[in-house]
């Protein structure tokens, strides 16, 4: 490969988790120093936006762009990224899939004001005041981002070329990424820089298979401690392994914590959550309709749970619309 490449990093709706797994790859810093000239990346380097705008379009041969799309200035800045970038990395579970902020699309924009500045026990705001998109104070206009009425993943926006999924993703996926990009192995656009397998086919847990042998699910922290050397669906406890992606290397499971889906779906599941749904119901033990509703109930928070790191990109997308 002649010369270095130029390449950014940025952040959208996310908790920054994802800049410092770029750091987590250790010595590996090097061979990305080496490769590429960082040309913007907000968590270290003193860039503005306005340096970005002077670019060229695809200006930068690499963006790795985390985090969904929930302001009006998220989404000025996706786009922005995608026009100055030859190719688009979407860099983390909230840029592949929506992530936890994604959960915000079970409810509506108005209900979140309604509790963040009115509700909540610690809020003091007698006047009722909101942030306003735009204020005029001593003849000058403030103005803010707004907030869109649902989350989107970075794909329900731009163009994405590749994916790097995780929470944040994996120091072996990444280090692997590095290495494609090197070599000039990258695979062709679009793709899931990811195995195809599902989380079980790197488990070393033991399981017998069976199936209808769990009558409801537990949470091992408040009720009793998971046999770490057993499969932790067999025992009752929430694992979404069967139909996330591996990579990870069981890092959540090794701690005898199930797995919550960060990977993003297996390439034949349409709808991470909707699947997983599927694969409890061929658990459960009872075979009446009250068993079964016992069994769900037993589910802390059901949506959260099988929607964590997916619910923009499953067939819900949105629950509820938007209150005038």
């Amino acid at each position: 490969m002649a010369g270095k490449l130029k390449a950014a990093f940025h952040w959208l709706a996310s908790c920054g988790g994802c800049e410092v797994a770029v750091l987590d790859i250790d010595e590996m810093i090097l061979k990305v120093v080496e490769l590429m000239d960082i040309e913007f990346w907000p968590v270290a380097l003193d860039g503005k936006y306005s340096d970005v705008e002077s670019w060229p379009d695809n200006y930068l041969d690499l963006a790795f762009i985390n985090g969904g799309v929930r302001t009006t200035e998220q989404e000025e800045h996706a786009r922005l990224f995608r026009a100055k970038s030859k190719v688009v990395i979407a860099f983390g579970a909230c840029a592949a899939d929506g992530g936890i902020p994604g959960l915000a699309n079970a409810t509506h924009r108005e209900e979140i004001f309604q509790t963040v500045y009115h509700d909540t026990a610690s809020t003091a705001n007698p006047e009722g005041i909101r942030p306003q998109a735009a204020t005029d104070l001593d003849g000058v206009t403030y103005t803010l981002p707004t907030l869109h009425d649902q989350v989107r993943a970075l794909d329900q926006v731009i163009q994405v070329d590749y994916y790097l999924p995780g929470c944040p993703p994996p120091v072996p996926l990444i280090a692997n990424a590095v290495k494609a990009i090197a070599e000039g192995k990258l695979p062709p656009a679009p793709a899931v820089l990811a195995p195809e397998h599902s989380l079980c086919d790197e488990c070393s847990r033991t399981h017998s298979r069976d199936t209808r042998r769990v009558e409801r699910f537990v949470r091992p922290h408040l009720e009793r401690p998971a046999d770490p050397k057993q499969c932790l669906l067999e025992q009752g406890i929430i694992c979404m392994g069967p139909v996330t992606r591996g990579g990870c290397e069981t890092q959540c499971i090794n701690v005898n914590m199930g797995c919550r889906g960060c990977g993003g779906p297996t390439p034949e599941v349409t709808d991470q959550g909707l699947k997983f749904a599927s694969t409890l119901g061929t658990l459960l033990k009872g075979d009446t309709e009250e068993a079964a509703e016992a069994a769900v109930d037993s589910i802390a928070d059901p949506l959260g749970t099988l929607y964590r790191y997916s619910l923009p990109h499953s067939l819900l997308r949105k629950v509820s619309e938007e209150v005038p």
